[in-house]
């Protein structure tokens, strides 16, 4: 016999120590034999059973592993010492477990840097040793799998779950399955007395009741011959030959604990809804539920339609998310650069605005879109096509909000600052590359930056997180601009003086990258889109480089055709 299993019944009247003996691998030379429960354990442990429920020695066994062969030591016991103990068995449930307190999987909790390579750094110390104490709550008291107290975790992603668990059970290790079973075992029983109170009651023993008499006397716990000692406790329910288990007597404790604490709930949640409607004045606190029902039907109308009926992230693997976004940017990309190469200006008489400067115009446009837009975000009824089109979010996203990300502002603070940077920036480079080109590295750098966006956040498992903005669309018009004018020397306000020629186009360029890098190291990273800002510059220095060599191509096939023609007539041009 490899392994001995007891079934709940030998958790009653002192021998709930045997519960830790449950699947332990044991020697096959190893002999089983009954023991006494009261004589298993050593007087100097400290036991959280009274010595009163050990002295019937006649009436209760366990199956226990020969102590010659095995010593009965405090931890292999589960018996609680003056040293730190960790439960592990189900009959170490303490009598006020509450599964959101959990029970200690360590002498000592995790530290900062532990929780940082367990759960990464998206995770605080307190709130995962939070996690970890709870689990390990649940698989020692056989709960793990019970939708009734999911509750507790569910403001941990399902990621966090799952790597709590891996942890513990590659470092405390609990047979889970034991305990599950064995609370099965308690709660089938509880059913049982539940839907026969008064069996118990209808099986008397025979010689103890008033019609009994005359009959003659058999020996038992009930009979009018004293061979046992009578038993003080009072009766019980139970069907077990043993009595009523300590577990049987917490489990009844607590649950009557917990429905007078929900009834204290309800009346207090009933006192304070009366005194709301009595005494409401101009302070009183308002729910979030009150505000929204004190709202119209038309704006609560707008405002469920433009959440999301998805109670969790979509079960998908990364490159279901990224690689169709990741399509659509290389169509929008390969699109702008045929519009660039192709691109013809139109003569002064037959542009629209022919007053109007081109840069102007073409930035003044794109403007005009963002503020459109940011006035749309005020309008309820737009919200359920701008939350799905005009707002990147990564866990589920739609390839066209890379698109219409780029247009896209909620906050007047947020769009100033931008359209600001467009206008200074947006303008000189239109002078110097056209319309075409600056309207391909606009959009180019806006889609690409969102692209890279959305493949770090689904990479690093950050699935919640939303972006917009035309930040990096911007960020591509400034690394294209001073990357093509990184040796021209710039002042501001006349500033440096003479004879300084001014600061270099590079050192702005390192300047916008290097506190982008800085936010990397502060908490505005979780509300700053870096990615997106490194990732259209990027793209702005590399379309400025490519536009810088195509400049210096024609300038000198040019020098070149005038050296071929020498002194002799070229033919102009038509």
């Amino acid at each position: 016999m490899d392994c001995c299993t007891l079934g709940v019944n030998a958790f009653r009247c002192g021998a709930q120590i045997a519960a830790q003996h449950i699947s332990r691998p044991a020697a096959t030379t190893t002999a089983l034999r009954l023991l006494p429960a009261a004589a298993s354990i050593p007087a100097r442990y400290l036991s959280s059973f009274s010595s009163s429920r050990m002295k019937n020695t006649n009436s209760s066994h366990a199956l226990l592993i020969n102590p010659s062969q095995r010593p009965l030591l405090p931890r292999r016991l589960g018996v609680r010492t003056f040293l730190s103990f960790i439960p592990k068995h189900y009959a170490d449930v303490p009598p006020n477990y509450k599964d959101e307190d959990g029970l200690p999987f360590s002498s000592k909790e995790l530290t900062a840097k532990e929780v940082v390579v367990i759960f990464g750094p998206h995770m605080s110390t307190a709130a995962a040793n939070k996690l970890l104490r709870i689990l390990h709550g649940r698989r020692v008291a056989g709960t793990l799998e019970d939708p009734v107290v999911q509750l507790n975790t569910m403001q941990f992603p399902k990621a966090q779950q799952k790597a709590a668990l891996e942890y513990l059970r590659k470092y405390v290790p609990v047979d889970e399955i034991v305990n599950a079973g064995l609370r099965a075992e308690d709660e089938l029983a509880e059913y049982e007395r539940s839907r026969n109170p008064d069996t118990d009651a209808e099986e008397g023993v025979e010689g103890t009741k008033p019609e009994d008499k005359g009959k003659p006397y058999n020996p038992g716990y009930g009979s009018r011959l004293k061979f046992y000692k009578e038993d003080t406790k009072p009766t019980t329910t139970s069907k077990s030959v043993y009595g009523e288990s300590a577990f049987d007597a917490i489990r009844a404790k607590n649950k009557a604990k917990w429905e007078a604490e929900l009834k204290r709930r309800e009346e207090e949640e009933k006192k304070a809804q009366a005194e709301r409607e009595v005494n409401s004045g101009p302070l009183s606190p308002i729910t979030h539920q009150e505000k929204f029902l004190k709202l119209s039907p038309s704006m609560q109308k707008w405002i469920l339609e433009a959440q999301s009926d998805l109670e969790d992230h979509p079960d998908m693997k990364a490159w279901e998310r990224i690689v169709p976004s990741a399509i659509f940017v290389a169509l929008v990309v390969g699109a702008v650069v045929a519009y660039a190469y192709y691109y013809k200006p139109l003569k002064r008489s037959e542009r629209l605005f022919p007053d109007i400067p081109p840069a102007a115009a073409t930035v003044g446009a794109i403007i005009l879109a963002n503020v459109l837009v940011w006035a749309m975000w005020k309008m309820p009824p737009c919200w359920k096509y701008l939350n799905r089109y005009m707002l990147l979010a990564s866990t589920l996203p739609k390839p066209f909000s890379l698109l219409g990300a780029t247009f896209s502002h909620h906050k007047l603070g947020h769009m100033l600052p931008n359209l600001v940077f467009l206008w200074l920036v947006g303008t000189r480079l239109h002078d110097e590359v056209g319309r075409g080109n600056f309207l391909a590295i606009y959009l180019a750098a806006g889609t690409v930056g969102f692209l890279g966006t959305l493949t770090k956040t689904v990479l690093m498992g950050e699935l919640a997180t939303t972006a917009f903005g035309a930040s990096g669309a911007i960020y591509g018009i400034i690394g294209a601009y001073f990357w093509m004018n990184r040796f021209e020397g710039f002042k501001i306000f006349g500033l440096p003086p003479p004879p300084s020629e001014g600061i270099h186009g590079l050192t702005f360029l390192a300047l916008a990258v290097g506190l982008d890098l800085a936010r990397l190291l502060t908490k505005a990273r979780f509300k700053i889109d870096v990615t997106s800002h490194l990732t259209g510059v990027g793209v702005g220095v590399l379309a400025g480089h490519l536009l810088q060599k195509q400049k210096e191509g024609a300038k000198r096939n040019k020098m070149e055709l005038g050296q071929s023609c020498g002194a002799t007539s070229c033919p102009t041009p038509s």
